[in-house]
């Protein structure tokens, strides 16, 4: 999603050892902020504090530097300092609900752009971000009335049109959404993500076609991107690979990592939980006895869930912004930054439960990772794992989806886990929601017999 804070304009050079008006050493403070210079604003705004403590504009701006360091109860402080000073800032409010909803405290982030907006009615960028709230608050009526209302306030934005977009494809309106994605893509050629965006709601309305067509041009362009490489394999069944690449997986996962959680919240992800069920009904007791691998951990929303059964619980990623966001959790002994095969093939009988929630959607052909899951795993041990569901009626094992994720048939899923010497226990589930549907899906436990032996 797409935030708007206010700045102010920057000066035209970076100081030199002079006497300076407060006004243009906050200015050049600001410079540095918005250059991503963090450590020579944070000093200069230091020095102007020990005279200048109440300053207000002083206080707004440290507090969003704050922020941007990741020091949110910090910022939360000098934000209300500087409001204290003087309440009628409403781009101060609007900042300071960005800093709120940052820190989940999505009421208080309400309120906050509710009364930028009382202060300042034109404030077009704090109805986009009470957009975000309210859609964070599983209010989508209210999240689409204010990014309406940004949009009519100013036609241009960008981030309100992108925002709108995501929201429409979420309620099942998709058509609404590729207007927004082709709006935003108008405005703002080079955006990030308007273009997959709109190739997936080109691909759930049924025309590939036009989703092939923006990938091929977008490849024109950059024709190393892994993702978009990826995304017309998909599209066009062509080129399938037998799994996304690493630099696909790293890429998107990377760019996903700070708002995946809230994302995969207001999709009622269901994964993590049905990997804690599974473990839950193995047999094994929570008594922390255990090693435990958290296979794809991404940003470890499973790791607080089984961490009641683990002696020492290690997660695996490809991505190093969702192991950073998964270390914030505090519950894993051990990330590490590997491909994921090839990190199970290297650990023989390392194991006595290996979970997986959402990973192996990325795989095609499963026997490979099988065979080296049940080579990390000892006697008795458990492979616990989510997979989206192919109808059987499709007669085919596997088959990559236009999203660019693999979905699997029950019966091959059984066939690869029993080949790879496991037992298999597999049951429908519901994954998540997308475009208002539920995502059908497969939860899977596996034992490996005592007694067995590694190849």
């Amino acid at each position: 999603m797409e935030e708007s804070p206010t700045t102010v304009g920057q000066p035209e050079e970076a100081p030199v050892e002079r006497e300076i008006s407060f006004d243009d050493a906050l200015a050049y403070g600001i410079r540095f902020q918005q250059s991503g210079e963090l450590e020579k604003a944070a000093d200069l705004y230091r020095r102007m504090m020990e005279v200048v403590p109440d300053h207000p504009a002083l206080l707004h701006y440290a507090g969003v530097l704050a922020h941007q360091q990741g020091r949110s109860d910090e910022a939360i402080r000098l934000i209300e300092r500087s409001l204290a000073v003087d309440a009628n800032q409403p781009d101060a409010r609007n900042n300071l609900g960005i800093v709120y909803k940052a820190a989940g405290r999505l009421d208080d982030a309400v309120t906050a752009f509710e009364r930028a907006i009382a202060l300042e009615p034109s404030h077009a960028n704090a109805y986009n971000n009470l957009g975000i709230a309210r859609r964070a608050q599983g209010k989508p009526v209210e999240a689409e009335a204010a990014y309406r209302k940004a949009i009519e306030l100013n036609g241009a934005h960008v981030d309100a049109y992108h925002n709108l977009g995501i929201l429409m494809s979420r309620l099942g309106r998709t058509r609404e959404a590729v207007l927004c994605h082709y709006r935003v893509i108008t405005l703002y050629p080079e955006h990030p993500e308007a273009r997959r965006r709109l190739a997936m709601a080109h691909c759930a309305l049924g025309e590939v076609d036009k989703a092939i067509a923006i990938y091929r041009e977008w490849l024109e362009r950059e024709p190393d991107n892994a993702i978009v490489q990826h995304l017309l394999a998909a599209c066009t069944g062509q080129d399938v690979p037998a799994r996304a690449s690493d630099g696909c997986i790293e890429t998107m996962f990377d760019r996903f990592s700070e708002h995946f959680e809230e994302t995969l919240s207001e999709l009622k992800y269901q994964a993590p939980r049905l990997v804690a069920a599974l473990l839950e009904d193995s047999g094994k007791l929570p008594t922390k006895s255990l090693d435990i691998l958290d296979a794809g951990c991404g940003t470890g929303l499973c790791g607080p869930l089984i961490a009641p059964w683990a002696r020492r619980l290690t997660g695996v990623d490809l991505s190093a912004g969702m192991l950073e966001q998964a270390k914030e959790k505090n519950v894993y002994d051990e990330l590490v930054k590997a491909e994921l095969t090839g990190y199970l093939q290297g650990r023989s009988d390392a194991f006595d439960v290996i979970v997986s929630a959402d990973t192996l959607c990325y795989f095609g052909a499963l026997q490979d990772v099988a065979s080296a899951a049940r080579g990390a795993l000892r006697a008795g041990g458990v492979f616990i794992c989510t997979l989206e569901r192919l109808d059987e009626v499709e007669k085919m094992d596997f088959r990559i989806e236009t999203h660019g994720r693999y979905s699997h048939e029950r019966g091959y899923v059984e066939r690869v886990l029993k080949n790879a010497g496991l037992l298999p226990d597999i049951v429908p589930a519901e994954l998540r929601m997308e475009s208002g549907l539920p995502v059908a899906g497969l939860a899977i436990r596996a034992v490996k017999p005592d007694g067995s032996r590694n190849a």
